[in-house]
């Protein structure tokens, strides 16, 4: 079987574009990329239970502009904020221990 220098695991590329898991540039990227799922989740939740950006702020306490850098990964709300909005749309937080491998 031939082997492919084109393929390489996403640790090696993630190394290669980002940095090592720990410098500040692959930090930077993992800030951006959790930002970027959350404001998704939200987005996806808001829009399931039919309700507008505007609406939501309303049930959070806050306004439509800061529920919309949400949802676009521009701010990343904290922990308060984010369990509030999970309630407004029906939604809760749960804390597991993660699975056992092996």
């Amino acid at each position: 079987m031939q082997q492919r220098d084109d393929i390489m695991s996403v640790d090696a590329m993630m190394d290669e574009r980002y940095g090592k898991v720990g410098t500040p540039e692959r930090e930077a990227f993992r800030k951006e990329a959790y930002a970027y799922c959350v404001g998704q989740i939200i987005s996806d939740a808001r829009k399931r239970e039919k309700v507008t950006q505007q609406e939501l702020a309303q049930r959070v306490g806050t306004n439509k502009s800061y529920i919309s850098r949400i949802e676009k990964g521009s701010v990343e709300p904290g922990a308060g904020m984010f369990l509030r909005i999970l309630s407004a749309l029906g939604l809760r937080f749960e804390v597991t221990p993660p699975l056992s491998i092996g």
